[in-house]
């Protein structure tokens, strides 16, 4: 994506430690290591159950540095055998702010877990899915494999010697990602993964251990939270057992026909509609890992009533979100018809002034993300201001991203030759200026350097600008250059020059303003774009022509009133033209 760039680089450095890479939790710049390790384990399990779908399109690729790329973050993390950071960034601190990842500024403070201040759920987790990840490369990279392999394991006995709720040690993480069903779920999760990765018995014990904490759950589904209703799955793929079955169905019996007089809520579209807050999430999810047991069943002559049950729901599921629904729209943003173009996520809106607001139209297309999805009564309304409907997240995708490689392993499909397209990009680096003030002998300008980029975003401290004038009838009337007095009247941050010659058989000069040592990103008002306002002048004297503003190339187009973009008022990078005409 053209759009991107490196961003968080200093992550880590107020701990000595570095915790670069890795992923931003949602359209914020926080990065959560919990929802991140939950969506990295539910990804990894679809590329092991569904590689021939990432395949036949050319995928595989992707998904693999993807992988990649959130497991190093996880070594990268894990620092000591009982010493494991799990966020970077304070979340009140980050969701204060609106703007591009790339030029943000905040402080953004790390935080840990440890044996004095433990959390077996993010541990286990993180175990979970640096294991699954093991999986992914042991054909092609087995030394990385196996790299990963030992961290799950010293990860996993991290949060087996040392128990306790992650979020009651990284506090910030309460307000956002609370640990609410406790750890007992991810210790389950996590040594059915070990024991899945290394065939070593004394996991499937733990398992077999912890399960009755988790054991009988049907009434919600696999989430960030809570992970007993995949690891009810896994299990039964791992063992066969009729328990974990039986739990793997009243659970999806709940999302489908009902179990113990109850099921989950449908909307008249046919969604299965759990929670107001990322609607499609829960069901991107389950519809995942329908599949996976759908696909289970079917490989051990399970009920075939029961196979098609649960392989149906997964489909119709997903056929929503891509636009089969009383929207007639996709729920993808970038994909479909209709799609939503509104994403509730800082860095593809491209805000340069620190709003929400601004610019009315989101400038990139966030391929493939999910977003919240609809209320209880099938309406959506694409606005980014409505987060509940509009947030997308790591843990929206990482059950969605299979399924969309089942439905691809089962019904075909082809990539997109020209993905992606070159987006149209608007002015990101512009000078906007008015003539404040104009009279025989003299020129008043007004002038505002602008910042807007986004291709990617990048702050700039090397900028200047040139006002380009035409001295013909100044030299015709006997004066000087010298004679020309040029005077700041307001000044944000500029050097201003006296006139330099450009083009001296025209008698062309120019007056730079030069911002160098003055930082503009976009990244708030005061931030994005800098002021100076100047006057250029002659002597007085009456019997002489008037100086003429018409024939000067940067006056071209200039108002007396607000001031307006213009090309004929050229910008440069540390001496190099990036925007406008130059004489």
């Amino acid at each position: 994506m053209e759009w991107r760039g490196d961003s968080g680089l200093t992550d880590g450095q107020d701990d000595g430690v570095d915790l670069t890479g890795g992923w931003y939790d949602a359209g914020d710049h926080v990065k959560f290591g919990f929802p991140a390790a939950g969506a990295a384990t539910l990804l990894a399990w679809g590329v092991l159950e569904f590689e021939p779908g990432y395949q036949h399109v050319g995928q595989l690729p992707y998904i693999r540095d993807n992988l990649r790329w959130i497991a190093d973050y996880f070594v990268a993390a894990h620092t000591a055998p009982d010493e494991l950071w799990g966020q970077v960034g304070n979340g009140t601190l980050d969701h204060a702010w609106w703007g591009p990842a790339e030029v943000m500024q905040m402080a953004r403070p790390s935080y840990k877990i440890d044996a004095t201040c433990p959390g077996s759920d993010l541990a286990a987790e993180t175990a979970a899915a640096l294991a699954a990840i093991s999986m992914v490369f042991q054909a092609t990279d087995p030394a990385y494999a196996s790299d990963l392999l030992s961290h799950a394991e010293e990860l996993y006995d991290f949060a087996n010697t040392y128990e306790g709720k992650y979020s009651d040690c990284i506090t910030d993480a309460a307000a956002f990602y609370n640990s609410s069903s406790g750890y007992d779920d991810e210790l389950f999760w996590g040594a059915a993964w070990l024991y899945k990765a290394t065939g070593d018995t004394d996991y499937l014990q733990d398992a077999h251990a912890v399960y009755p904490s988790v054991a009988a759950r049907y009434d919600w589904t696999h989430n960030w939270d809570d992970k007993a209703y995949g690891a009810y799955v896994l299990m039964a793929q791992l063992t066969g057992d009729p328990q974990y079955e039986q739990d793997a169905e009243n659970w999806l019996d709940y999302w489908t026909v009902g179990h113990n007089s109850q099921q989950v809520l449908y909307t008249p579209g046919g969604l299965a509609w759990l929670n107001t807050w990322g609607a499609l999430r829960y069901a991107a999810n389950t519809a995942f890992i329908a599949f996976i047991y759908s696909d289970y069943l079917d490989s051990v002559d399970g009920d075939a009533a029961t196979v098609a049950l649960y392989h149906d729901f997964a489909v119709d599921q997903l056929l929503y979100m891509l636009g089969d629904n009383p929207l007639n729209r996709s729920l993808v943003v970038g994909y479909g018809d209709n799609p939503p173009v509104e994403p509730h996520h800082r860095t593809a809106h491209g805000s340069w002034a620190n709003h929400i607001d601004t610019p009315t139209d989101t400038r990139h297309i966030l391929y493939g993300a999910l977003v919240g999805g609809p209320d209880a009564s099938d309406s959506y309304v694409d606005d980014r201001n409505d987060h509940v409907k509009n947030e997308v997240a790591l843990d929206f995708n990482a059950g969605f991203t299979g399924a969309l490689a089942r439905l691809v392993q089962e019904y075909g499909g082809q990539a997109d030759p020209l993905f992606p397209e070159p987006e149209v990009r608007d002015d990101e680096f512009f000078v906007m200026a008015n003539i404040s003030s104009e009279g025989g002998r003299y020129v008043t300008v007004d002038a505002l350097i602008h910042n807007r980029s986004a291709w990617p975003a990048r702050g700039k401290d090397q900028l200047s600008f040139r006002y380009f004038v035409d001295l013909t009838e100044v030299f015709a009337a006997g004066y000087l250059v010298t004679d020309v007095t040029i005077s700041v009247y307001y000044d944000q941050g500029a050097v201003l020059s006296g006139l330099v010659a450009w083009d001296l058989p025209n008698d062309l000069y120019y007056i730079e303003a030069d911002f160098s040592g003055t930082e503009l990103y976009p990244g708030g008002e005061a931030e994005y774009r800098k002021e100076i306002l100047f006057h250029i002048n002659l002597p007085y004297d009456s019997s002489d022509p008037d100086w003429d503003s018409s024939n000067d190339w940067s006056y071209q187009g200039l108002p007396g009133g607000s001031p307006v973009l213009t090309e004929y008022i050229p910008i440069y990078d540390d001496g190099v033209l990036i925007f406008g005409l130059e004489p």
